[in-house]
């Protein structure tokens, strides 16, 4: 497998970048994109299978069904910790190949599953569970794609990775409510359930929401396997890359992408059945592809405006905005007996959406733009271009890691929205508490960006 392997990778040099860089790390992004994007499909699958159990005769009450929702973020994060370090260890190309066919094993799970109303709640909770493998796949996607790009276009390459990415939420919440009508895959796909709501009665393929993605996985496997790279600079042990942990600005950093991606995950998961629970008239399968398709397609926005106007600028402003938005949302619910608006709780959570994807492509812009710029002032005055590499390779790998590290604690998100929101309904009747402390927590966000980073004179102006 050698000649997957470059020896040579400078993408700082403008030479190298522009006689044989570029191309090559154009192809290992569009390889990485649909990986990426059927890890997010897989990943928050489960928000459209939850709010259609009852109807095939499941048996499980709301705060169950919340669980389900909410699992698969909480083992996808905590993956994603681990995965953080993995491509430096076995190589962009390798983990990627590797990470992406370890998804046939919820989708295949979950399509089986089911089929069987008797399938019991712990085997549903183990393959919630199961799902965090594509949660996971994000972190080491996105700091394999960082060592590929100058600092100069780290923003819009990481912004199209996660952004596309991203979109595999939409796609699958787009897509899920129009495979489960037909039998795809005929006698190999499994017999129709009997889906009933009220009156209505229909024929539904509920395990084509998880075969579906099959097919995909195995052939974004073999692309990556044999047409993504491998980086023979960006090799490092765990002990290198743990460097990050005593960095402050590593957790500065983890804090912020919470409030970013988190919210973006954390909606994703939760919107299909919070709309179930504020508004019971109301399809939420009908709606739920709007607001992840919003907020993976302003994702390279953000990277985009981070690269133009700085990240932090970028970042503050948007926390500010969600805070605005999450009370907007507050104004629109069912309150007192009135009915509330879905037109305005919807425009909310999109806009919601919008903001988060924004956020998500400043901040990831954020990090290495700060490690490159830590690694350059520890620098002495009289320094040689020898030790300017060593730094920009160090600052590299630091970055990576730390890209990695703050995925994976942000992605804690998509567990504690959807629960925060049970544990509202369940403690109060409603989901106020809930939106108030998100309220608080965006604008810790905006203290700590303004602090930090945007201010005059901030300490590490970004």
């Amino acid at each position: 497998m050698a000649s997957y392997v470059l020896s040579r990778w400078d993408p700082e040099c403008p030479v190298f970048w522009h006689a044989e860089g570029r191309g090559v790390a154009r192809r290992n992004l569009w390889l990485s994109i649909p990986a990426l994007t059927l890890a997010f499909a897989v990943w928050m699958v489960w928000s459209m299978v939850v709010v259609n159990l009852p109807n095939v005769g499941f048996r499980f009450t709301t705060d169950q069904l919340f669980w389900l929702a909410a699992l698969p973020a909480l083992s996808g994060a905590t993956l994603r910790i681990f995965y953080s370090f993995l491509v430096p260890i076995v190589g962009g190309r390798r983990w990627t190949a590797i990470s992406t066919a370890t998804l046939l094993i919820p989708a295949l799970g979950i399509g089986f599953a089911v089929q069987d109303p008797t399938t019991s709640y712990p085997v549903m909770l183990l393959l919630a569970l199961l799902c965090g493998f594509g949660g996971g796949n994000f972190s080491s996607s996105m700091a394999n794609i960082s060592f590929f790009y100058p600092k100069a276009e780290k923003g819009m390459a990481l912004g199209l990775n996660a952004g596309l990415g991203n979109l595999g939420v939409s796609l699958m919440q787009f897509l899920v409510p129009v495979v489960i009508t037909a039998g795809l895959f005929g006698a190999l796909g499994g017999e129709a359930q009997t889906w009933v709501k009220g009156e209505v009665t229909k024929q539904v393929w509920l395990q084509n929401a998880a075969f579906v993605w099959v097919p995909f996985i195995l052939a974004s496997t073999l692309t990556s396997w044999f047409g993504m790279n491998d980086l023979a600079n960006a090799k490092a042990s765990f002990a290198e890359q743990a460097v990050i942990f005593k960095r402050p600005h590593n957790w500065i950093m983890c804090w912020l992408y919470i409030g970013t991606f988190g919210s973006f995950i954390g909606f994703s998961a939760a919107f299909a059945m919070l709309t179930k629970a504020q508004f019971p008239a109301v399809d939420p399968t009908a709606y739920a592809f709007l607001g992840p398709l919003v907020g993976a397609l302003t994702r390279p926005v953000g990277g985009w405006l981070a690269d133009k106007v700085g990240g932090a600028r970028v970042t503050f402003w948007t926390f500010i905005l969600m805070a605005t938005a999450v009370w907007g949302v507050m104004q629109f619910l069912p309150h007192g007996g009135a009915d509330g608006s879905f037109a305005g709780f919807l425009s909310m959570f999109v806009l919601l959406f919008a903001l988060s994807g924004l956020g998500n492509g400043s901040t990831f812009r954020m990090i290495p733009v700060i490690f490159l710029a830590e690694r350059m002032r520890a620098l002495t005055v009289h320094h040689d271009e020898g030790a300017r590499g060593v730094a920009i390779a160090e600052a590299a790998k630091e970055s990576a890691a730390a890209l990695g590290f703050a995925g994976a604690i942000g992605a804690y998100g998509g567990f504690f929205i959807p629960k925060s929101f049970g544990s509202s309904i369940a403690a109060t009747g409603s989901v106020d508490f809930a939106l108030w402390c998100f309220i608080a927590f965006y604008l810790s966000c905006v203290a700590i960006t303004w602090w930090c980073y945007s201010r005059r004179n901030a300490p590490m102006p970004c």
